[in-house]
């Protein structure tokens, strides 16, 4: 592996990961409005079904992520994961919107989500595999502005299409996957080093080690991330919803709203990797932390006609506070906007913070205990905001409280984490 960062092949790599965010943004936007309106299910009913995607993500993604670190083929042992799932992703995904029964569309999100589980992290694991240590946060900003680019795309796009059809998010969706998982195959070539090794421990032995490490940095880690994930995949399942019962927007105005936090997170995504590299990993998802609580505090208290107070015009991610009037940012939007700031300080170094823990012949072990912790997180968060907003008659705004208590957790965690910072590259 050369000590240095290709920036064009990590872009090319970028593509799998607009593929992944691609998918569920559009998911996360508009499948939670098709289980109200479609299909009439209550708020708890909603949290516990946007947890499906993350049971399955459970179940499958530790395991793959174990199995691509010992399987050995001609095409490599991330690619052939990626091309057996992405496909079946794509069509399952096109199928959602036109599923008119819900045991149907119960039927196409279940095969969307299983299938998408098989391929996540492999493609994931492919950026430590090509990229030396000292490398990895801004590799993983690169990486993550792509997928930033691809929830931006769902969001705005989406937001648009869906005013048109329901059905056009979600088939513009299964396109870009197909071709975005055709770029990866033709433009990455994984190492070589890895066609012969000894024998690795598996994902539950690698867990073990985590948790009886002296130092427990790992497993404080771990459970951050537990955290944090909590408290952001509610706000991402729900925000659509929140918008449309607390703020009085449309679902494709409240989509449009929420784009402006990846925009950011997009913007700051390869900035955020260099900052790492300067300040320390750790600092920097502290500082990431303090910024989202801030955020949704004070999402929290501010009356709903004062978020959505005009700032600016804004084109294209702003929205129209009466009909037909130009795109504005409003308050919401600038708190919004700090969210997506504090999100690329986080999700930029955490993984780089799990990978380098461990050997290269393990990345895809221990990125499969990333995901073990925040897909459970992801299933915990959903149900505890959906039950938080039935108990109190509907009441969307309550997330916005609740989701900071968990940061908070996440931030008193990281503060006694001593180990993942890079590691010099000989």
């Amino acid at each position: 592996m050369s000590a240095r960062l290709n920036y064009g092949k990590t872009f090319l790599l970028g593509f799998g990961f607009f593929g992944v965010s691609v998918i569920w943004g559009v998911y996360n936007a508009f499948v939670p409005i098709f289980l109200a309106d479609k299909f009439d299910l209550s708020p708890a009913l909603i949290g516990f079904f946007m947890t499906l995607d993350n049971i399955a993500a459970l179940l499958i993604q530790p395991p793959v992520g174990a199995w691509s670190d010992k399987l050995r083929t001609p095409l490599g042992r991330r690619i052939p994961f990626i091309l057996i799932g992405a496909p079946i992703s794509a069509v399952a995904f096109g199928l959602v919107p036109i599923a008119a029964a819900l045991p149907l569309f119960v039927a196409c999100t279940s095969t969307l989500l299983l299938s998408a589980a098989l391929w996540r992290t492999p493609v994931v694991a492919l950026m430590p595999d090509i990229t030396p240590s000292p490398f990895r946060s801004q590799a993983n900003g690169i990486i993550n502005f792509m997928g930033g680019v691809g929830t931006i795309v769902a969001l705005q796009t989406g937001g648009m299409l869906y005013k048109m059809s329901p059905n056009f998010p979600f088939w513009l969706g299964s396109g870009l996957v197909l071709v975005a998982v055709l770029i990866v195959y033709l433009f990455i070539e994984e190492p070589k080093e890895y066609e012969t090794t000894e024998e690795q421990p598996g994902m539950w032995q690698s867990l073990k080690e985590v948790f009886s490490d002296p130092d427990k940095s790992g497993l404080r880690i771990l459970f951050a991330i537990f955290f944090w994930f909590i408290g952001f995949s509610a706000v991402e399942t729900f925000f659509t919803l929140y918008a449309k019962n607390h703020l009085g927007l449309n679902e494709g105005d409240g989509a449009t709203l929420l784009s402006v936090l990846p925009l950011f997170f997009v913007l700051f995504a390869i900035p955020s990797g260099f900052i790492a590299g300067k300040l320390g990993r750790r600092t920097t998802i502290a500082t990431g932390l303090v910024i989202l609580i801030i955020m949704l505090i004070l999402l929290y208290i501010t009356p709903a006609d004062a978020l959505l107070t005009g700032i600016a015009p804004l084109p294209l991610v702003g929205i129209p506070l009466v009909e037909g009037g130009a795109r504005m940012l409003t308050l919401a939007g600038v708190l919004l906007i700090l969210g997506g700031i504090g999100w690329a300080f986080i999700n930029i170094n955490s993984l780089p913070m799990i990978v380098d823990l461990t050997s290269a012949a393990r990345i895809g072990t221990f990125t499969g205990l990333y995901y073990l912790f925040s897909t459970f997180s992801a299933i915990v968060g959903p149900n505890v905001n959906g039950w938080a907003v039935q108990l109190t008659g509907g009441n969307y705004n309550i997330i916005m409280i609740i989701a900071p208590l968990f940061m908070f957790l996440a931030l008193l965690l990281m503060m006694g984490v001593k180990r993942g910072e890079a590691v010099s590259s000989n």
